[in-house]
């Protein structure tokens, strides 16, 4: 239990369970439209994910701590450049249109993390896309549906179709609704100048946008032109879990509410869809 405690730790915090979540969300994706499955791609992804997620979250501390970072902070920099390496390696043998997709991402990424903008945009003295007010979620979302459902598809003959539309649309609500039991635990440490949905309208009836969400994901199902039961299903009953999840989440949350159990969605998507689809 000693080892196993800190090996825990480690996962969570050098991002490799969000990694994993992002990961099975791109794999919902490959499920839904029946692409053929490409493991680079995954793999890119996934060491994208570990590499993005971990210099948006310890940028600001190697750059002013760097003398006095924790063993523990030293070995996910090291952690994250070997996946950056492999990032770069799997980088390689993707094709132009990925490479100009994942360029604007990056971009996204790197402007949500260091302060490059002009004063006059920003809520703070920060100057990071994060700290513009609001913008948080938006962004979020933004790159994950884009990682997650374009990109797949950019692997195959690339046509921008309805269903397409319809499924980058679901799964950006999707992130959102997923990033309101953190925005709810991060009361008690966000900026009230953040203006984050709880901050601006309360945690009440951030749950009740929540659940406004959850049935616009369920009713954009319907407006695709192929419907898989296999989706469909897996896709109603991921949407109860996470309103579930929502339902209970508070300022003060047990120490993994949002960062295992809540983090976990997706991969319990792609799971409940496999399941479904084996039938």
């Amino acid at each position: 239990m000693r080892l196993l405690k800190p090996l825990f730790e480690f996962y969570i915090n050098s991002s490799i369970h969000v990694a994993l979540a992002v990961v099975a969300m791109t794999g919902i994706t490959y499920l839904e439209f029946e692409l053929p499955l490409d493991i680079t791609l995954l793999c890119f992804i996934g060491f994208a994910t570990i590499t993005g997620y971990n210099f948006v979250k310890y940028y600001g501390l190697a750059k002013f701590h760097h003398r006095r970072l924790s063993n523990k902070l030293k070995a996910i920099q090291v952690f994250s450049l070997f996946c950056f390496i492999a990032m770069c390696y799997f980088l390689w043998y993707l094709n132009t249109q990925i490479h100009i997709a994942i360029s604007v991402f990056g971009v996204i990424t790197f402007l949500y993390a260091i302060p490059l903008l002009p004063n006059r945009l920003f809520v703070d003295k920060a100057k990071k896309l994060r700290s513009i007010g609001g913008l948080k979620i938006y962004i979020i979302a933004l790159v994950w549906s884009g990682v997650t459902v374009i990109l797949p598809q950019l692997n195959d003959q690339f046509e921008l179709t309805d269903d397409i539309l319809l499924s980058t649309s679901q799964r950006f609500l999707f992130v959102m609704l997923l990033m309101l039991p953190f925005e709810i635990r991060d009361l008690k440490y966000d900026s009230v100048k953040l203006a984050t949905i709880p901050q601006r309208i309360g945690i009440r009836k951030t749950k009740r946008i929540g659940l406004v969400l959850g049935v616009l994901m369920l009713v954009l199902e319907f407006f695709k032109n192929t419907i898989s039961r296999s989706h469909a299903l897996s896709l109603a009953l991921i949407v109860i879990l996470t309103l579930v999840f929502l339902k209970y989440a508070k300022k003060e949350q047990v120490k993994y509410y949002s960062s295992f159990w809540v983090e976990s969605i997706p991969i319990y998507w792609i799971i409940l869809y496999w399941l479904f689809n084996s039938f």
